[in-house]
């Protein structure tokens, strides 16, 4: 596929969307970065933002298998990845999957499981497999976790810890329409007479691969490789930090910017591409000092300021080497 079909399919991906998710462009479009880059994404907002509608919507315009797991505290590691059931019709066993087997997984409201059952995701958001008796079985391509959890209620949940969060391609929130978006989702329900909408498939899954696999024609500079090697090293100097970002969050910088140049219509990334994917990228890899907690200072403050201090590449490095 050719990055100019890709920028089209993209767009209109997006406009499919907007038909459900009124005023929220931006965040779709980090949403379907994330999802061109096969990432998974951490939607942490408010209950009634349209975390779940979002996910849905993708698996709808994408034409991605959809699945969907309520994570709750009684819930088990099998109720996710399956687990072998005795047929007496045959008399052996035979595996049930589990919903984790599927393109699109919606792990709602993730922080309510305990880590026990947190821990059944770790292997597929990694390798793309689930090994359950000792037998190790496929997961379908491609395989995204879109997972959520709510900001402001933390009784009787189970905080993610650094490994998952660090699995997590990207962490964004939705936030609260505008007004004039608030009443023009009003206005639609109107319109429209019935709550759910439909919406309609504009890439199948076979397409939505090729343009993953796109994103691989998208040239990266030697000044924008250091561009971000430097953000990431900013980080990790932080002296508000106990632990800066992985090398796994220079990968996530690489993959979204190439998919953000790529719906930009370019075929090479330039720093722009770069800075505004670099705090979803990164603040959710970013762990505090405890005695800054009180302060309020959050990792998202980290990378902004590592983003004003790091020299951005001349424009003439980037535009020689791209061209």
């Amino acid at each position: 596929m050719e990055l100019a079909e890709l920028r089209d399919r993209a767009a209109r991906v997006l406009d499919e969307l907007e038909r459900a998710i009124v005023g929220k462009r931006d965040a779709l479009e980090l949403i379907l970065l994330a999802l061109l880059s096969d990432g998974h994404v951490l939607l942490e907002d408010y209950p009634g933002l349209a975390k779940t509608m979002i996910a849905r919507s993708f698996a709808q315009a994408t034409s991605l298998e959809f699945s969907r797991i309520q994570f709750t505290p009684d819930l088990m590691p099998s109720d996710v990845t399956g687990s072998s059931i005795f047929d007496q019709r045959t008399s052996d066993f035979t595996f049930l999957p589990g919903p984790i087997f599927a393109n699109l997984l919606l792990a709602d409201e993730i922080n309510r499981a305990p880590p026990k059952t947190q821990a059944s995701l770790l292997e597929a958001m990694q390798e793309r497999q689930v090994t359950t008796e000792g037998a190790t079985r496929e997961l379908p391509k491609p395989f995204l976790v879109l997972a959520t959890q709510n900001p402001i209620e933390y009784e009787g949940t189970y905080p993610l810890p650094e490994a998952q969060l660090d699995r997590f391609l990207m962490r964004i929130g939705v936030g609260y329409p505008s007004r004039e978006h608030e009443i023009e989702m009003l206005a639609r329900r109107l319109d429209r007479g019935e709550d759910e909408l439909q919406l309609s498939s504009v890439v199948d899954t076979a397409t939505l691969v090729e343009m993953q696999r796109a994103l691989e024609q998208v040239h990266v500079s030697d000044a924008i490789e250091g561009y971000i090697v430097d953000l990431v090293a900013a980080t990790r100097a932080s002296r508000r930090l106990a632990v800066g970002a992985s090398p796994r969050g220079s990968l996530a910088l690489l993959k979204l910017s190439r998919a953000k140049a790529a719906v930009s219509g370019r075929d090479f990334v330039v720093p722009e591409d770069v800075k505004a994917i670099a705090i979803p990228a990164l603040a959710h890899r970013l762990t505090l000092r405890p005695e800054l907690w009180v302060q309020r200072v959050r990792g998202e403050d980290v990378v902004a300021e590592a983003l004003e201090s790091v020299p951005t590449p001349p424009a003439e490095d980037v535009l020689e080497a791209a061209g």
